[in-house]
């Protein structure tokens, strides 16, 4: 199948594009202490996870437990649950798949752990979690120095949980410039590594600092002290990441077709917002000088042709590079691996909805 005779609107992953953003990634670790255990909440599909997994990434992280089980279930089996878990069918369900992996969780809530505990013991199982620490975004998290210290030695001493460290998230920082956002990712890791210090005083063995963004992945890793770091839009990019800096390409795009011409100077296609979100901002129009998109609806993209666009007739197909992968990538259950104009691959997302 060639591009050409995709049913639109479809989601298309250059593979050439992925693999360079993956070698880089790859590469970088290689000079480095920390690993990488990049994040799955962007792309959501098991088989672009085993390609990560199999180019040096020790393990993988989930944004929630559900996509995480589709993971696990896939034969993924070191896992991170970057999101605090509460309702007590997670509890149990995070204690049946520990049975079978290496599923880890954050916590940042003793009476939580506590139940998570029970869950634990009355399976069987033994989960390892990681103790969340506020570091930054005021969003989840224990509070650092003394709060931390206090959860760690009630977590360590837990039945059917093993305390294996700590988590940080400082966020991407999309609005801030290169050395805003090396100072902000400094502060935040500080403030980590000095919680950590407090813990080890107390006798309680640190052995994961999980930090990291796409966006600060080369600050962080080369902090002392720091174990692995959680990058995740990278591998497959999007236009705000291509905005900002450009360590890595657009990988995905949604492949849309024309649907009408209804004003010389508008162009009218068949994504709209259920097949590209507008979270970020609007999408960029791929390989088309002069045509910038103007409003999403349901089912449609409003693009503006400039005077510099070609002539752009009914029936053709442009690609549009969403603004936010992640959120975009989950609006769709394949994507289609593209490689010199032809289809390679086809990727099930199967966590997408979880």
């Amino acid at each position: 199948m060639f591009v050409a005779d995709i049913q639109t609107p479809a989601l298309i992953l250059d593979l050439d594009a992925m693999e360079r953003n993956q070698a880089r990634m790859t590469d970088f670790f290689k000079t480095t202490t920390a690993k990488l255990r990049p994040h799955t909440k962007t792309h959501r599909t098991p088989a672009l996870a085993k390609i990560q997994i199999a180019t040096g990434a020790q393990g993988i992280c989930c944004g929630n437990l559900g996509e995480a089980e589709v993971m696990v279930r896939a034969g993924i089996l070191d896992v991170l649950v970057t999101k605090e878990i509460v309702q007590l069918q997670e509890l149990a369900l995070a204690a049946e798949l520990a049975r079978d992996s290496e599923l880890m969780v954050v916590v940042d809530n003793a009476e939580i752990a506590s139940k998570l505990s029970q869950a634990a013991v009355k399976s069987g199982a033994r989960v390892r979690v990681l103790m969340e620490v506020d570091v930054r975004l005021n969003r989840a998290g224990v509070a650092v120095g003394e709060p931390a210290a206090q959860l760690a030695r009630q977590l360590n001493v837990m039945p059917g949980l093993r305390l294996e460290g700590v988590m940080g998230y400082e966020g991407s920082m999309h609005n801030l410039d290169a050395a805003q956002r090396e100072r902000a990712c400094r502060e935040s890791v500080a403030k980590l590594l000095d919680t950590v210090a407090r813990i080890e005083r107390a006798g309680i063995p640190v052995k994961i600092v999980s930090v990291g963004a796409s966006s600060t992945y080369r600050t962080a890793a080369t902090i002392p002290g720091v174990t692995e770091i959680q990058p995740g839009s990278y591998l497959t990019g999007d236009a705000r990441y291509a905005t900002e800096w450009s360590d890595f390409e657009c990988a995905i795009s949604v492949l849309t077709t024309v649907v009408s011409r209804p004003l010389p100077n508008v162009i009218t296609t068949d994504a709209g917002l259920k097949k590209i979100t507008s979270d970020a901002g609007l999408p960029l129009v791929k390989h088309e000088p002069g045509l910038t998109c103007a409003a999403l609806n349901e089912e449609h993209c409003i693009l503006k042709r400039g005077a510099s666009a070609r002539d752009i007739q009914v029936g053709e197909k442009l690609e549009l590079i969403p603004f936010h992968g992640g959120t975009t990538i989950n609006l769709y259950e394949r994507m289609y691996g593209i490689r010199s104009g032809q289809v390679q691959a086809v990727f099930e997302i199967s966590a997408r909805g979880k």
